[in-house]
């Protein structure tokens, strides 16, 4: 697998905001967001080729018992099946953070969908080469179904301005999703742009009944990779 990074922080996002993990990075990703605060691992994917063989040793001396697989997409790695399965006979709570675009058969304790909305797509980004690609992949309905059907889910949205709720009103009600397991979260890389959005769309959520979410990584840290 293409693996970026490897660290042990505090989740920074969604239900299990705050809890002690350990976060293992793939790279590579079939999306390009505009917006994307890992390009790292998408626009410009960088990384190891690492062995499940070789990422649980790695992982062993942390103290905790919460991992959470991300990316880019963690869903294409080629051994994201594998890694998972390992995972779980070692006794981890297994996040998976994905877009929901892809289906694999993996162990998985909280399936942490982020679906994308239009704002993500690229049009004005690297001479807009990937837009219709973007625009084409980013919703998949069926795989959307399959997974909030087959494991713990949430469904995490970045929201860059009011106009995207219809958006994710409409989504909501093509999927049949609990309210209470959609959390909104202010899109933006830095301390400042996460207020003044966070502001707003913290009475969003009063009046919806969705989740607000935070950046906690970005509040304690800012903007910086391995937190």
């Amino acid at each position: 697998m293409k693996i970026a990074e490897i660290f042990y922080s505090l989740q920074g996002e969604g239900v299990l905001l705050g809890v002690p993990s350990i976060f293992v990075r793939t790279s590579g990703c079939n999306l390009r967001c505009t917006w994307c605060d890992t390009p790292y691992t998408s626009w410009n994917p960088e990384g190891k080729e690492i062995s499940v063989e070789q990422i649980l040793p790695r992982i062993a001396g942390f103290d905790t018992k919460h991992i959470v697989i991300t990316g880019g997409e963690p869903m294409i790695a080629p051994e994201i099946v594998d890694l998972t399965l390992k995972l779980r006979e070692s006794g981890f709570h297994i996040t998976i953070e994905t877009a929901g675009t892809v289906y694999a058969s993996v162990a998985c304790d909280l399936m942490s969908i982020s679906p994308k909305l239009s704002n993500s797509v690229p049009d004005n980004r690297d001479a807009g080469r990937w837009a219709a690609h973007h625009e084409r992949l980013r919703c998949q309905p069926e795989i959307l179904r399959r997974l909030m059907r087959e494991y713990e889910y949430q469904l995490k949205f970045v929201v860059t301005s009011a106009n995207d709720l219809g958006e994710i009103d409409e989504m909501r009600n093509a999927l049949s999703a609990e309210s209470g397991r959609i959390v909104l979260m202010p899109e933006g890389t830095d301390r400042d742009s996460l207020r003044q959005r966070g502001l707003w769309l913290a009475e969003i959520c009063k009046k919806s009944g969705y989740r607000y979410s935070p950046r906690l990584h970005i509040d304690l840290w800012g903007d910086r990779r391995g937190v």
